[in-house]
């Protein structure tokens, strides 16, 4: 198919340049909020989006949910290290 070669690129290119900036030595993820009720997910998820955080800058994590547990959710956000998005490199 025409073009294909090209989006499979620029599918590549972004996801390094994501994984780049969530690198272990550029931050960490920093926990949001656990909870087990989607409705307040889906809240707190947009109150980060109004806040204008990027949305690349927020995982969602659902730990393995068994009969016996209720599925858990759980919000992170990406907190860049102050030190390296200065440009001061230790």
């Amino acid at each position: 198919m025409p073009g294909q070669g090209k989006r499979k690129r620029r599918q590549e290119a972004e996801r390094r340049r994501l994984a780049a900036r969530t690198a272990p030595d550029a931050g960490r993820w920093e926990v949001v909020v656990d909870t087990q009720d989607g409705a307040e997910l889906r809240a707190h998820v947009r109150r980060l989006a109004e806040e204008g955080l990027d949305e690349s800058m927020i995982r969602v994590d659902m730990p393995c949910s068994r009969p016996v547990r209720p599925t858990t959710y759980r919000l992170s956000r990406f907190v860049a290290d102050p030190a390296r998005e200065g440009g001061l490199e230790p």
